[in-house]
């Protein structure tokens, strides 16, 4: 078994509080844009080496808006992993997903507005494709993985990432459906963005907690309905996440880990030290 990890979880505590996980390390990770939420559990699950993010911190006390994604993705990196899966709770748009449902989206709305969107904010510039803001190839193998759990999940649908933390109005919530959204949470933006400028695959296994707000013959979401649906899915989380990780080939390429090979459009020469040697990690292979 290598002992780098290629396989990181961001989600709750309880993703790593799971039967089967060993050799456990607790790495303390700084980066250039500070500390990660909190410190990564490795371990050895399904014969691969796993890291564990709690996104929220320990204790879930960092808001969706002060989360620190960019060194929550950095960290990872720095670490070797090659493939995030995302867990997260999100609340429904649509009638067919139904609280207790879980959702492999394929597409992303960014509706935040104050976060760090980007590593390449300085100056090195890179335009990177996110037309597909989700792995295609590793959504699939995480929806038969959930499949697999006989939990009833749902393939495709857009996920609208709200800034938060309140929850939504009724107006928002009734436009958002307007415009097509299927799901609706509060973390997945500028995550997956960021996995992809760091060249790593990133899918979402999603956890229909409520109704959101439209729902005329339903209650208004409320922190204990979110709170009772994740308890009672947390079986259904760590028995998919390990399938998951067992059908994931690790060692296999995809293009999404070459997503700035046509993205950079700085002139090397016109690039800092500094900026080269923070961004070093994404770009060293380019330069």
């Amino acid at each position: 078994m290598e002992h780098h990890p290629r396989i990181g979880v961001i989600g709750g505590s309880g993703l790593y509080q799971m039967d089967n996980l060993e050799n456990i390390e607790v790495h303390e990770v700084s980066t250039p844009y500070g500390n990660p939420s909190s410190p990564i559990i490795i371990g050895d699950l399904k014969g691969k080496r796993v890291a564990f993010l709690a996104r929220h911190g320990i204790g879930h006390v960092i808001a969706p808006t002060q989360v620190n994604y960019r060194a929550n993705i950095y960290a990872l990196k720095s670490l070797g992993v090659k493939y995030i899966i995302s867990v997260s709770a999100v609340g429904s748009l649509r009638e067919d997903y139904a609280p207790g449902d879980l959702v492999v989206p394929d597409q992303l709305f960014d509706f935040t507005k104050d976060r760090k969107r980007t590593f390449f904010d300085k100056d090195l510039v890179a335009h990177v494709d996110v037309a597909e803001p989700f792995c295609p190839n590793l959504s699939k193998i995480a929806f038969n993985a959930i499949n697999r759990t006989k939990a009833n999940v749902h393939r495709g649908g857009s996920l609208i990432t709200i800034e938060g933390p309140r929850f939504s109005t009724k107006s928002e919530s009734n436009t958002f459906r307007i415009w097509g959204m299927s799901i609706i949470g509060m973390t997945t933006s500028p995550e997956a963005f960021l996995a992809r400028e760091a060249e790593m695959c990133y899918t979402v296994m999603a956890h229909v907690s409520d109704y959101d707000v439209w729902h005329i013959s339903k209650e208004p979401v409320t922190v204990e309905q979110v709170i009772k649906v994740l308890n009672q899915n947390v079986h259904v989380a760590q028995e998919a996440v390990k399938n998951l990780i067992a059908d994931i080939d690790d060692h296999a390429y995809c293009e999404h880990q070459a997503s700035l090979k046509t993205a950079l459009i700085s002139s090397l020469g016109a690039v800092s030290k500094e900026t080269l040697d923070e961004l070093a990690i994404f770009v060293k292979k380019y330069f």
